[in-house]
């Protein structure tokens, strides 16, 4: 599924205001600044806080040394 890049570029964070990316292999919005996830239903980004989730995870695996 394709989002829309004209409604991506006005779609901003309720809960910070900052910016959002669609993630095409999730088929969620993500804020940059906050870390919430919104989704996307039927094509249509559900922009709620309450329908959002925090991800604390790092989408790519971090690399370095490990320290006990």
């Amino acid at each position: 599924m394709m989002m829309d890049r004209d409604l991506l570029n006005i779609l901003a964070c309720p809960a910070c205001k900052k910016s959002v990316v669609f993630r095409e292999d999730r088929s969620d919005i993500k804020c940059t600044g906050c870390k919430r996830v919104y989704p996307v239903r039927k094509g249509i980004p559900i922009m709620l806080v309450e329908e959002s989730t925090v991800e604390d995870i790092p989408e790519k695996p971090l690399s370095g040394t490990e320290i006990s």
